[in-house]
């Protein structure tokens, strides 16, 4: 027996795809993804209309899917990110319907509950056997860990697998059963590796990025959270890895030894693992080729999917198990509330992803994020658009002193006696301003581009449309 069809069109007829339906893809091939656009050529060519697609996140290699909103083949889309070189077009108003954003656990979540159901599941695969059990670890366009495909090959009604990379069956080490899967697709390359994976994830050598780094790293220190059994979440940008390599200075030197670290990882957190800094690492993502090496050799790099990671619908969520996670910002109010899915004018250019699950699920959740940028502050009166809520938010570091939530009174105190700069949020906002000036309002029009959904699937705030 097996699931191998001769065609991704045949695939797709046998699948039984027709007008109003769902499909859904994933995120783990990022700017090297082939399969969204092709996949989306060939329903386009089909005759197939009015789809709502739930990709995990769109990345500016998926701009065709543009065209296919304006030929009507595309009329909703769900998602958890959205990169501006599709965003800036959303947020002009060219959809009828609202993007939809949710978030990593929130998006697993829905899918499970029932509350956004997939009809059809194109999920890329970088190693795959002719059964359809599906690996991420092997082949040329090996991204590691597939843990955002899961939820829809689990839940989806009819499971297409693609692959560059048939693999003799039982295909060792899967993260996709052959037990959801209907179909097997074989293509000549379901992703560009230079855009999937990158080979070296660069700490900050910016010397407003040290200063903040530094700062990150005394807050974990002097937190009171920072001894064995230790978890740490952190990003792939500059500062947070800078934090991370002043924190691993940290660990080392005071002997400490933690239990995981944990989301999308990258080399830095390899090395924090290899050092003894951490037990484990629980991986949802590969941000680079020393990840994705990792994850296939080291048993103690664990893949793990969405729903565990961040899920709040289930029993347990590995985030309500977090100390301490780093996350930027857009823009943050008087009131913590965080923005990550526009610019400061407006325009769609992220998502949450997992900012707002971490941050909810942590002990503590520190923002970094620089006084302003383009001479436009960070700190605002209130944001253009909440995507993380300021209860959940407990630091904001920046190279000009570190604001604490008012509702954290003993972490305020333990930083005041460990010297470092705190100020409330509003003197630093007045202090920015002093250097910037004050901005213009945003100017917004009534139509709503895009609504952001909580993890718990609840309204949250709505986007409107930029006005020039």
């Amino acid at each position: 027996m097996s699931k191998v069809v001769k065609s991704l069109k045949e695939a797709i007829r046998n699948a039984g795809l027709k007008d109003g339906m769902t499909v859904s893809f994933h995120h783990h091939l990022r700017n090297g993804d082939y399969v969204l656009n092709m996949v989306m050529d060939e329903i386009a060519d089909l005759g197939i209309k009015d789809l709502t697609v739930n990709a995990s996140s769109i990345f500016d290699v998926h701009a065709p899917i543009l065209n296919h909103i304006e030929n009507n083949v595309v009329t909703q889309i769900l998602c958890n990110y959205m990169a501006s070189g599709v965003g800036r077009a959303i947020s002009t108003g060219i959809m009828e319907k609202p993007v939809q954003f949710r978030t990593h656990g929130g998006r697993p979540s829905d899918i499970a509950l029932g509350r956004t159901p997939i009809d059809v599941a194109f999920i890329a695969v970088p190693a795959a056997d002719n059964m359809g059990n599906a690996s991420g670890k092997f082949g040329p366009s090996a991204c590691g860990s597939l843990g955002y495909a899961v939820a829809d090959a689990m839940f989806a009604k009819k499971v297409i697998v693609i692959t560059d990379n048939l693999m003799p069956y039982p295909l060792p080490d899967w993260a996709i059963s052959e037990t959801y899967v209907d179909y097997v697709v074989t293509v000549d390359a379901i992703g560009d590796p230079k855009g999937i994976v990158s080979g070296t994830t660069k700490i900050t050598r910016d010397p407003v990025g040290l200063v903040m780094a530094s700062y990150a790293a005394q807050v974990i220190k002097h937190s009171g959270l920072l001894k064995d059994g230790f978890s740490f979440q952190t990003g792939a940008g500059g500062a947070s890895l800078a934090a991370a390599s002043f924190l691993k200075e940290i660990m080392l030197k005071e002997k400490i030894r933690g239990s995981f670290g944990l989301g999308g990882i990258t080399g830095y957190m390899v090395e924090m693992l290899e050092a003894g800094c951490f037990e484990k690492l629980m991986d949802v993502q590969c941000f680079d080729l020393k990840a994705v090496e990792s994850i296939r050799s080291n048993p103690n790099h664990i893949e793990i999917n969405a729903l565990q990671y961040a899920s709040p619908a289930f029993k347990s969520a590995v985030v309500d198990s977090l100390d301490v996670v780093i996350l930027g910002a857009t823009e943050i109010d008087t009131d913590f509330n965080v923005n990550v899915h526009t610019d400061s004018n407006g325009y769609i250019m992220g998502g949450s992803g997992g900012h707002s699950d971490a941050a909810a699920g942590s002990k503590l959740c520190m923002i970094i994020a620089p006084m302003f940028r383009a001479r436009l502050p960070i700190v605002r009166d209130r944001v253009h658009c909440v995507s993380t809520p300021g209860q959940d938010i407990d630091v904001l570091v920046t190279q000009g002193g570190i604001a604490v939530n008012p509702k954290n009174a003993e972490l305020t105190e333990r930083l005041k006696a460990a010297g470092l700069p705190i100020l409330d949020i509003r003197a630093l906002k007045e202090k920015t301003e002093a250097i910037t000036g004050t901005p213009d309002p945003l100017r917004k029009g009534d139509r709503a581009v895009a609504q952001i959904v909580s993890r718990y699937g609840e309204p949250l705030d709505t986007i409107y449309n930029v006005v020039d």
